[in-house]
């Protein structure tokens, strides 16, 4: 199909199924989410910062750059202080004099770190030069996660790829309420399970087959938030998971717009703890929308 003929078809795609959406006003949409999405990649601090997930075992945890330290940084001073995971699970940080770190952007020295697990408050955030940690918990452990903004998955960042963008997997999906709350069973890719209450599902048809996917909540963040696999996974697409995110449900359906499917963060860094796809996310279509694998990816 030469490209005039597949400009044709997309924009009669679009036609049919995005009434009064303009074929280039919709392609539009989907370049600027994506810009946007690669800008919020390169941010500092972002996933591509991330540079270490230490683990902390119970009682003292020295932490600095130097190699006799339990926790080694990447870079940073050679000892900064020790990290004390107590019998309760408190984790209190003790720095060492003239550092140069600050705890929550003050130069104190001690503070009871906050997890990034709350609901109420932001996690602990401790600086020094161009290195940050905070404290994260996952299935019950506690890990300090570092991040640089001079890491080098950062500054050499190659890009997002996708698959060409199709309007035929922007799909109004039916939304089916439970009729009583139920759990879904999500592991990660350090093998914790969450337990997430899930309220109902998005079922939507592709080539006369139906499909369901059950989202979940994503933190405090509004609308449904969609951990899924499919026949791509593992081949164009990352292995473990793709994400997607829509609105609540409206008037009995969700959007569910797959060219705004994204990888998660795990697809750019070893270092993150993200959600694989339960089974009853595992579609048994390829979809051919949305983010392709990270070339930069070496795991």
């Amino acid at each position: 199909m030469t490209r005039l003929a597949r400009s044709i078809l997309i924009a009669s795609l679009l036609a049919t199924s995005l009434p009064g959406v303009a074929a280039d006003d919709y392609a539009q949409q989907i370049e600027a989410w994506r810009a946007a999405r690669v800008e919020r990649l390169k941010a500092p601090g972002s996933w591509l910062s991330l540079v270490g997930l230490h683990w902390l075992a119970p009682g003292d945890n020295t932490i600095g750059s130097a190699a006799d330290n339990r926790i080694v940084f990447a870079k940073g001073p050679a000892h900064l202080g020790t990290v004390t995971l107590a019998a309760d699970n408190t984790v209190t940080l003790k720095l060492l004099p003239d550092t140069g770190a600050t705890i929550d952007g003050k130069p104190t020295t001690t503070a009871v770190l906050i997890d990034d697990g709350q609901a109420d408050a932001e996690a602990t955030n401790v600086q020094v030069g161009t290195l940050a940690f905070h404290l994260i918990e996952r299935g019950g452990r506690r890990a300090l996660r570092a991040t640089d903004t001079e890491a080098e998955t950062r500054t050499h960042f190659l890009g997002l790829e996708s698959f060409p963008t199709d309007p035929s997997w922007r799909i109004d999906a039916r939304w089916e309420a439970f009729d009583q709350p139920r759990t879904l069973d999500m592991a990660n890719v350090i093998g914790a399970i969450e337990h997430q209450p899930v309220t109902g599902r998005a079922v939507f048809e592709r080539n006369s087959q139906r499909y369901a996917l059950t989202p979940i909540k994503d933190g405090n963040e509004p609308g449904l938030f969609f951990v899924f696999a499919d026949k791509t996974s593992g081949k164009q697409t990352y292995f473990g998971a793709r994400f997607l995110k829509a609105e609540a449900p409206k008037d009995g359906l969700v959007t569910l717009d797959f060219n705004k499917a994204y990888n998660p963060p795990c697809a750019f860094t070893p270092y993150a703890t993200c959600l694989l796809a339960p089974a009853e996310n595992r579609l048994k279509i390829a979809v051919t929308a949305g983010e392709l694998k990270y070339r930069g990816s070496h795991h």
